[in-house]
């Protein structure tokens, strides 16, 4: 699918440092790999045989196919990339559908077509996320605050961003009985049994092949993950930039990870 003299890549894919960025898609590859972040006593697995697979494959596939830089591109820019008709393919989250679809050209929107994602030693490779409302202990105005969370999470704000919005607009995966009504389903029919379908395939408690000591699927839930995720995607960044080996990045990875969780007490 690759035509670079008329600027398209085959795939893109994120590259940007970030624990949210590279490093969210790059681990659901790595869970389908059989790869995991940490064994069931916390002794980090970033060295695997299976981590280390996922991430050349990643690596691999977006350095000869992927777009041009790709170490600067988030989910904004491979979305921006996927709309302009700059690329064939793209793999990320399951909210993406409906973005893809409202910001798209004419030519690119009428020629976009949703598929899972790809497995290897897993049944499915989920991602599973979610936005919290919350309301702070001193705010001076917690009913106010209560009714706007009501509404604004409701099924009538949901019929209302459809009405007014459109339907591509709506906030996928917040209710399920969105996907029963039927102007949704008709405007959401290319991907909104396989947004579904994907959430509930995600298991944040057992994401991958072996067991793990954590929850989460393309992050690990535990405070220090977003100094260690921040770090190992910059290393992932050099990987993909070409500074340095995957080998290289997965070492300096596997060394820092460790430091910080027998800092933190998990791993003794």
């Amino acid at each position: 699918m690759d035509d670079k003299k008329s600027g398209v890549s085959g795939i893109c894919l994120r590259g940007l440092p970030g624990w949210g960025q590279n490093l969210a898609s790059l681990t659901t590859v790595i869970n389908t790999f059989g790869g995991r972040w940490f064994d069931e006593k916390w002794q980090p697995q970033l060295t695997s045989p299976q981590t280390e697979k996922a991430v050349k494959f990643y690596v691999d596939l977006l350095r000869a196919h992927g777009q041009q830089d790709a170490a600067k591109d988030g989910w904004e820019g491979c979305l921006q990339q996927i709309t302009q008709g700059k690329t064939a393919m793209w793999y990320d989250d399951t909210v993406f559908a409906g973005s893809a679809l409202q910001e798209a050209t004419s030519q690119v929107k009428n020629n976009l077509g949703f598929a899972m994602a790809p497995v290897d030693e897993t049944k499915a490779s989920g991602w599973l996320w979610s936005w919290g409302l919350a309301i702070t202990q001193s705010s001076k105005h917690k009913d106010a605050a209560w009714k706007f969370i009501s509404w604004a999470t409701s099924k009538e704000y949901i019929k209302l961003a459809g009405t007014k919005a459109g339907w591509d607009a709506v906030p996928p995966g917040s209710r399920t009985s969105t996907y029963s009504i039927p102007q949704y389903q008709s405007a959401a029919k290319s991907y909104a049994d396989l947004t579904l379908k994907s959430i509930n395939a995600a298991n944040p408690k057992r994401p991958t092949v072996d067991p793990v000591p954590y929850t989460g699927v393309q992050y690990v839930q535990i405070p220090e993950f977003t100094d260690i995720g921040d770090y190992v995607s910059q290393q992932v960044a050099g990987a993909i930039a070409g500074t340095q080996s995957v080998q290289q990045a997965l070492k300096k990875s596997q060394s820092y990870t460790e430091s910080v969780v027998k800092k933190a007490g998990y791993l003794k």
